[in-house]
């Protein structure tokens, strides 16, 4: 792979008149998680060793973390479509960013204006409610405002609903009293209210943008602002054995719950699923 890799960079870098610096990130294997018998008792292999497995892509909120850059463009493997139908997967990536962008330009104009004894908070408030999609309590304080403005930002390009298994988009309730965007996958939705998931009108991102530093230009922590609550257990097997296996709070899910979130329609050219073998067989990947 790195050898078809070198070959193709000089290429794409004469076409575009830029420089690539391409590098893989592995997940770290201190994340993986103990797998249990059905019974709850560790789940050993032939040889009498335990097993271990990676703990679901959640994980990788380490991996974005060690990132060495302001903004982060974040999009699945199996998303990713042909050349001759990136264009509107490349408009809205940048589109994305400038949302991002101006968000991020009054986050830190308010956050210096807090800084200062007697500031007015009603257009601050009014920022974080009608733009960051945050509802504040009533009883809300300068102590509450920074703490929402001073977190990471993304941006998630969500398309229309159109039946691909998968989540998409809530309103949560936070321990501080706040209510904020969250996006839920199906195995976090109890039985009863599938219903909602299913009626509702978008999907699963298809594209993140996401602000790692704060207004200091430091990079926030980001194993600070996941919520270690949605994690869950999934039936597995290895070796022909039944199995459970604890996976870390997703990536987009409970590993970014902490996050600032917007929401932005994107048109469903930008979205190419591959869930099984055969949907490599549709047009966007031809």
């Amino acid at each position: 792979m790195y050898k078809r890799q070198a070959e193709k960079i000089p290429g794409y870098e004469s076409r575009f008149g830029v420089k690539y610096r391409i590098s893989f990130s592995v997940q770290d294997p201190s994340t993986d998680t103990l797998a249990v018998n059905p019974d709850c008792t560790p789940f050993r292999r032939a040889d009498g060793r335990l097993l271990f497995r990676p703990a679901g892509h959640g994980a990788l909120i380490g991996n974005l973390g060690k990132i060495d850059a302001d903004i982060v463009f974040v999009k699945n493997i199996d998303n990713v479509t042909t050349d001759a139908r990136r264009g509107d997967t490349v408009l809205y990536k940048k589109a994305l960013a400038g949302v991002l962008l101006a968000l991020q330009e009054r986050i830190f104009e308010y956050l210096m204006a807090l800084e200062v004894p007697g500031a007015e908070l009603e257009p601050i408030a009014a920022f974080i409610e009608n733009e960051l999609c945050v509802k504040l309590p009533k009883d809300y304080g300068t102590p509450l405002l920074r703490r929402v403005l001073n977190r990471p930002i993304r941006v998630c390009g969500m398309v229309r609903n159109e039946g691909e298994p998968g989540g998409g988009p809530f309103w949560a309730v936070n321990d501080d009293g706040t209510e904020s965007l969250q996006i839920a996958e199906s195995s976090q939705i109890a039985p009863d209210d599938l219903p909602l998931m299913q009626s509702a009108t978008h999907f699963n991102p298809v594209d993140l943008v996401c602000g790692v530093r704060d207004s200091k230009g430091c990079k926030f922590d980001l194993r600070r602002y996941t919520d270690p609550a949605t994690g869950f257990i999934s039936s597995k097997s290895s070796g022909g054995r039944d199995l459970r296996a604890q996976e870390l709070p997703g990536l987009w899910n409970g590993a970014m719950a902490k996050w600032n979130t917007v929401f932005v329609d994107v048109p469903v050219t930008t979205f190419s699923p591959v869930k099984v073998v055969q949907d490599l067989l549709r047009p966007q990947h031809q």
